[in-house]
């Protein structure tokens, strides 16, 4: 059988996904790289275009430097929970602080990173 039916339960008609903290915290971090990527592209590199400077492209080694590695990180913590663990809705609170710190960090770290950005280049 393949992994998505053996995750779901059928019920009646509707299939009804078993909780799984560890594939929603992957979707979780996905989602946040994405929104990310796309407020980093619109954000920091539109405010930053026609400087004719190398700032937009460095903002890009952070993305790949230290964001990827420490999404990367917050789902190692989860990836060794058992299928019994993995369902225990004890684990919410902890699900729900780490997804909200995911998103903070997707949607703050492009706004900071052009606040410093433009920051620098008003220095020089």
């Amino acid at each position: 059988m393949d992994k998505a039916i053996n995750s779901a339960v059928v019920h009646g008609q509707h299939r009804v996904q078993k909780l799984d903290w560890r594939r929603r915290i992957s979707d979780h971090v996905a989602w946040g790289l994405l929104v990310y990527t796309g407020l980093h592209i619109v954000v920091t590199m539109g405010a930053l275009d026609g400087y004719g400077s190398i700032l937009p492209y460095l903002s890009l080694v952070v993305l790949v430097g230290a964001i990827i590695p420490a999404c990367r990180w917050v789902e190692k913590r989860w990836e060794p929970l058992t299928d019994e663990q993995a369902a225990d809705r004890a684990l919410a609170p902890v699900f729900w602080r780490e997804v909200a710190l995911i998103w903070l960090a997707a949607i703050s770290l492009p706004l900071v990173l052009t606040g410093l950005f433009k920051g620098l280049l008003a220095l020089v």
